[in-house]
């Protein structure tokens, strides 16, 4: 799809070696996250922002995939920034969020801090409870594209939710919850006042099980979920590199 491309800067001396592994989320593409991914990279921050496998493209072609072929991309990215850069931060927006989070888990004090928008660990729609039987029955419902309250602005993405790459969504959150209590690293939560996608519930369970003792929690009241292209981007945009930076010089 036109725009959907994956996004990456090398970085320059003024960003001080830091490096940033941003993740877009389920049915979206990088479009929903380059503005961030722009602004992280004119700081000199080296960025990589991929395509997940099966986004982009088709519907049909998510649904080809799993949650281990999401986060097999973004764990190539991660080992090349943290062979290239000092400190590495990882980013990531509804699933996206989700992603990174099990990167954190799994490469621990290798990643120095999470920066997450409306991070997906759990749903409160009651068609999860019937998905198992649901998706033997239709290869996808109605999509969840474009939850943005800033008017003309449009999310790059799926019009139709894959139902087989849902089921796989949802064993990657039982994955990361169950080790949420891993993470440790600094963590920025930016989460909507009003989001129509992803209950708030999801952003209090991440809150009451990671045992990181720095936690800056920040609303967004003027943004839907995709807040990344909404009217709080700029603090998205500004709330991030006060993170990064705070936390890179301890």
């Amino acid at each position: 799809m036109p725009g959907a491309e994956a996004f990456s800067s090398p970085g320059r001396p003024k960003g001080g070696g830091v490096g940033v592994l941003v993740s877009h989320g389920f049915t979206g593409s990088p479009q929903s996250l380059r503005p961030w991914a722009q602004h992280l990279a004119d700081q000199g921050y080296a960025v990589r922002l991929p395509r997940l496998p099966g986004h982009g493209t088709t519907w049909q072609s998510l649904n080809r995939t799993q949650w281990q072929d999401w986060i097999a991309v973004l764990e190539r990215e991660l080992l090349r920034l943290l062979d290239e850069c000092d400190t590495v931060f990882v980013a990531g927006l509804s699933l996206g969020g989700a992603l990174v989070t099990r990167l954190a888990e799994e490469h621990g004090p290798s990643i120095a801090g999470l920066m997450l928008v409306n991070p997906a660990y759990r749903s409160d729609d009651p068609r999860m409870r019937a998905l198992p039987v649901l998706r033997r029955l239709a290869p996808s419902i109605a999509g969840i594209a474009s939850d943005i309250r800033l008017a003309g602005v449009t999310e790059l993405a799926y019009d139709r939710t894959p139902l087989h790459a849902l089921s796989s969504m949802l064993q990657l959150w039982a994955l990361t919850v169950r080790d949420l209590p891993e993470i440790t690293q600094p963590v920025l939560l930016m989460q909507s006042d009003e989001d129509h996608v992803v209950p708030a519930s999801s952003s209090e369970l991440l809150l009451s099980r990671i045992s990181s003792a720095d936690v800056t929690h920040v609303r967004l009241a003027d943004s839907y979920h995709v807040a990344t292209l909404d009217h709080d981007a700029h603090v998205i945009h500004d709330r991030s590199v006060e993170f990064v930076e705070r936390v890179r010089r301890g």
